[in-house]
């Protein structure tokens, strides 16, 4: 027996919301007695083995196959679940995102599996018992369940888990599963990726702006603000709407759900919709000229002002830390 975590990665990078899963499934694998299996899908820059060993992963199953340069759900479903029998890996971990939102599922069909997902604390383990807390509606409530089936996949909410490194080195194998044609059926024929030196999905910190940044030509301040900090730019919906900024900028229930360690909206008023795409991040800090803007009653942080007035002095002394 042993915890399987599939350990995504981007242009030869292994993903930050990986090594989040890593800890999670070491940690899970202290509580069970056994050891962390970890399985890549692609070509990794650097040593792999170090990458992951210091982060507690005992070996890795490194698929390079050509035919599954890109991404898919369907294919990268069967690896994971050819991992799984592989090693007799019960527990199955990966990080919530598109690409594993299409997966886990498809993962659990195939080992008979119980699944949970956005899961956002490791699972309470008694005998006959795997208790595992989800968070529900969209951050404003929490569920637990107890996954009855031998097999378990969980996908772990972002941010949920703090990285660890334990030190290491992890063993290296080459992985060549046997993957039906049905699963090769999709091709990614084109891929557009979002700009920006960081992508929001993978930011720890933030800056999103909304109509009170007034207008397009106003937004070299948020930037200015972002990069001093190493920060993601966002923008409310009705900003995307008008066309001030790019679409895969929009951050909301519509849009792209962040959980960043640190959020700062300029300008947005905080309407519930996109209250629902960042709750899950652990500091909100709201600016805003309005002191009766609903931003504030989520906010942990706030300034009342303006923003032409208050952000320039925030970059200022960001700069000079």
């Amino acid at each position: 027996m042993s915890v399987l975590v599939f350990i995504d990665s981007a242009e030869g990078a292994i993903k930050r919301s990986s090594y989040e899963a890593i800890t999670y499934a070491v940690e899970v694998s202290k509580l069970l007695h056994t050891d962390t299996i970890g399985v890549v899908i692609g070509t990794i820059e650097g040593d792999l083995g170090a990458e992951t060993g210091k982060y507690g992963v005992k070996k890795v199953l490194h698929v390079t196959d050509a035919r599954f340069a890109q991404a898919s759900g369907t294919a990268y479903a069967s690896i994971v679940a050819a991992a799984a029998e592989k090693e007799a890996a019960n527990v199955i971990i990966l990080s919530k995102s598109s690409l594993t939102d299409a997966m886990a599922s498809r993962v659990a069909i195939k080992l008979k599996a119980s699944a949970a997902a956005n899961i956002i604390q490791l699972p309470e383990v008694s005998t006959g018992s795997f208790k595992v807390k989800q968070s529900i509606f969209t951050g404003k409530a929490f569920a637990t369940i107890d996954l009855k089936a031998v097999n378990k996949v969980i996908t772990i909410a972002k941010n949920a888990v703090q990285v660890k490194e334990t030190g290491g080195n992890a063993s290296v194998e080459s992985f060549t599963p046997t993957v039906s044609a049905v699963d090769l059926k999709v091709k990614v024929n084109k891929v557009e990726k979002a700009s920006g030196d960081i992508l929001l999905t993978e930011a720890d910190i933030v800056v999103s702006g909304g109509r009170g940044m007034k207008g397009p030509e106003n937004w070299a301040v948020l930037e200015g603000f972002a990069k001093a900090l190493g920060a993601a730019t966002g923008c409310s919906k009705p900003v995307s709407d008008m066309g001030w900024r790019p679409h895969h900028e929009h951050v909301g229930q519509t849009g792209v759900k962040v959980s960043p360690n640190l959020y700062i909206a300029l300008g947005i008023s905080g309407a519930i919709q996109h209250l629902a795409g960042v709750n899950s991040s652990k500091v909100i800090v709201v600016i805003n000229k309005d002191p009766e803007a609903p931003f504030f009653k989520a906010a942990d942080y706030g300034i009342v002002g303006d923003i032409f007035d208050v952000v320039p002095k925030l970059t200022e002394a960001a700069k000079k830390l």
